[in-house]
């Protein structure tokens, strides 16, 4: 299932472009498992796709995508103790490949196990932006007590990742008062297109384009994305582990990614978590995580083009 070329691409793991980690956890979800499923599902329908994308210039030579082995995960440990373990392997991991010269991506399993990627590119880079896909921001303090959970990760980066110079989170409908202070607490360092503010603005005129224009404008010269899958309309992730109501549409983010592909900027890496397949067997989510996840590496080689 894993270790394998995907995307009808020809390479190997020290060939490889662009190296998929799976990271099948979802150890801390507060409303429903089933993520740690998500890289399975997605292996399970990735053939489904073809591969012409108009949104994106034609591949680079030597295009290729290899999924590796996922990572190991002792579930016998403590939530905290497997968050750290999880933060440790995929920070080594990555900073191997950025090293390589290949672009790093992880597949989850929950949004916790992101950290260790950001840190890595942030390390390698020396100074990057965030961009969020998500429902939710994320910056929960040590969520239900723990310190690495799906609830926690962006506010475990803003506070102890300074090389993050800019959180730009687009989507956003489900957040805090805790959440919104930290956001103002960091004066212009989080920067939030939230789900009501795009649809009022699309409402009145403003193009989709013109304002994910703008949020890409906010970003660095080097780029993390995390891809949160509720980020989207939940009829496109019906499974995912904490749905909310609203959303992108499939196209709105393939526009998004589009456009930080052409804006000249740099993704350095990049994740998709929250998929989780339906307990009934049904194919949808993995389906559409499939074809996000292709977007998300199709993007990462358009941007290193320019």
């Amino acid at each position: 299932m894993f270790n394998k070329p995907v995307f009808d691409t020809e390479c190997n793991r020290s060939t490889a472009s662009i190296v998929v980690v799976p990271v099948c956890y979802d150890g801390t979800a507060s409303y429903a498992k089933g993520t740690r499923n998500g890289p399975a599902a997605i292996m399970k329908a990735h053939e489904q796709l073809d591969y012409e994308d108009p949104r994106f210039p034609e591949p680079t030579p030597g295009f290729g995508i290899f999924v590796d082995t996922s990572v190991d995960i002792d579930e016998s440990a403590d939530a905290n103790a497997i968050g750290e373990s999880i933060r440790q392997q995929t920070k080594r991991r990555v900073a191997d490949l950025l090293n390589n010269g290949q672009t790093p991506s992880l597949l989850g399993g929950e949004h916790s196990v992101s950290q260790g990627a950001i840190e890595a590119c942030a390390e390698h880079v020396g100074e990057i932006g965030v961009l969020q896909i998500d429902a939710h921001m994320d910056l929960r303090l040590a969520y239900e007590g723990y310190t690495f959970s799906h609830a926690s990760v962006l506010r475990n980066i803003i506070d102890g990742c300074p090389r993050v110079t800019r959180l730009v989170q687009v989507g956003i409908r489900d957040y805090c008062k805790e959440e919104q202070e930290v956001v103002e607490r960091e004066q212009g360092r989080i920067a939030v297109l939230r789900d009501d503010v795009l649809f009022a603005r699309l409402d009145s005129g403003v193009s989709a384009r013109q304002q994910f224009e703008e949020a890409v404008a906010l970003l660095p010269d080097h780029v993390y994305i995390t891809f949160d899958i509720d980020g989207l309309d939940p009829s496109l992730c019906p499974n995912t582990g904490t749905p909310v109501a609203g959303g992108l549409s499939f196209n709105q983010a393939a526009l998004l990614l589009q456009i930080l592909a052409e804006s000249g900027k740099t993704v350095v890496g990049f994740d998709l978590v929250e998929v989780a397949p339906s307990p009934l067997g049904g194919e949808w989510d993995g389906n559409v995580g499939a074809r996000v996840l292709y977007k998300l590496c199709r993007c990462a080689d358009a941007s290193k083009q320019g």
